[in-house]
This record gives C-alpha cells, structure tokens and sequence, in this order.
C-alpha cells in the first residue's frame, strides 16, 4: 500500500468560527493550533498547508486557570536592555487582547516557515462580531468538547 500525499489539488479548506468566551486559553489554543495545521483531517500531510481557516471571536473573554493571568508575557524590543513584560490581565484589559490568544496559537504550532503561512489563516477578534460572514463559516463549540474547557 502506498503511502498517501496531498497535492495541492486535494487540499479542501474550511471556514470555522470558534466563541472564545468562558473558555481555557491553553485547550482553545491546542485545539486551534489542530485545526490550522489541518491534524483533524485523515489527508493531513505534514509538509502542506492543509488547515481550515479558524475565526475567533470573543478573544477578550477568554478564561485562564490558576494564577496565569498574573503571571508575566515578555518580549524584547531588540534593543540593548529592550526586555518588557505586562501581565495577561493588563493586555486583555488593554487596547488589543487578541494578542494573548495569538501568541498561545502560535506557540503551539511548530517553528517554521509553514507554520507561518498556517498563522496567516487565523483571524481573531475581541469582540462579539467578524466581517466574514459572506465566507458562511461553521461553527465549532469548543466548551461541548470536554467540561474542563470551560471555566466558569
């Protein structure tokens, strides 16, 4: 038996919608992360863009368990002494708290340049609303997956 490839002729994408709210930040990004790469499917080829285009929204409130929302996010400017760092709370109250469900998803996929184009597939948005419903995505309710999704 041969050993099935995908071209990029076989590849079939998806749009998802996922609600992001009362959700655990760590589960949601697993299952994001999944999706992205295209895991889910039987046809998965590792070396292929084979995902599903995720939507997220609600990203604002999103849940974390124990004491992660006061625990540090750094970053380095690239400059000499450049190192900052905020707490998750502080970036989820601020301007764009999209940024932690981001770098969790983006954490979780591998470090190349694949996964760079599959990041490219995911929108998030803080709030309730998305502008891509002409795409009609489906929806995915990730809290009915497993009860320890969800935090209440």
């Amino acid at each position: 038996m041969k050993t099935f490839s995908a071209t990029p002729a076989d590849i079939e994408k998806k749009w998802i919608v996922i609600d992001a709210e009362g959700v655990v930040l760590g589960r949601l990004a697993s299952i994001v992360a999944m999706r992205l790469r295209g895991k889910h499917k039987a046809t998965f080829t590792p070396h292929m863009d084979m995902g599903d285009n995720v939507i997220i929204i609600n990203a604002e409130k999103v849940q974390m368990t124990g004491k992660k929302r006061e625990e540090n996010f750094y970053w380095h400017t690239g400059h000499p002494g450049g190192i900052k760092s905020r707490t998750k709370a502080q970036i989820l109250e601020g301007a764009y708290p999209e940024r932690v469900v981001l770098q969790a998803v983006k954490r979780m996929l591998p470090g190349n340049r694949l996964s760079r184009k599959q990041l490219t597939n995911l929108r998030i948005y803080a709030g309730a609303e998305h502008p891509h419903e002409a795409q009609s995505p489906e929806a995915l309710d990730v809290k009915s997956m497993n009860k320890k999704n969800t935090r209440v």
